[in-house]
């Protein structure tokens, strides 16, 4: 009887691509003035976005009396949410491709690399201070 064969770990972009983005959620406001450019980007680009894309599920909720957002939700089980508040349609869509392509996780935040006033205690290391090498 042949032993059992193991199956190979498996990584996104071998052999296949899978999405990570499985949905987008729209909140809007259909009296506020802040969602305006969000109205408009729902009955202009929303549809088109749906049809090029099938594999993100698109939902549109009204939110009365609060300022749009767009919720990313991905197959981590992890989600994005991006206030669109006053933007035009044009940021909109560049939000909601952002949203897309993003896997979900954090973005992480660099810090300014450190630069001291004092010299170093050591000081700075020279091959002229060790021992010298014998050939």
């Amino acid at each position: 009887m042949p032993a059992p064969m193991a199956h190979p770990v498996l990584k996104n972009g071998v052999g296949a691509f899978i999405p990570q983005c499985r949905r987008l959620v729209f909140h809007y406001c259909e009296r506020s003035g802040s969602s305006r450019g969000m109205i408009d980007y729902l009955k202009k680009d929303l549809i088109q976005f749906a049809k090029e894309h099938p594999h993100v599920e698109v939902i549109v909720t009204p939110r009365p009396s609060k300022h749009p957002v767009i919720r990313g939700l991905y197959l981590n089980g992890k989600d994005k949410v991006v206030c669109v508040r006053n933007m035009e349609p044009t940021d909109i869509a560049g939000k909601v491709a952002l949203l897309k392509e993003s896997a979900g996780n954090r973005m992480k935040v660099f810090k300014k690399p450190v630069i001291s006033t004092t010299e170093s205690v050591r000081g700075i290391w020279s091959p002229f201070h060790t021992v010298p090498h014998k050939i």
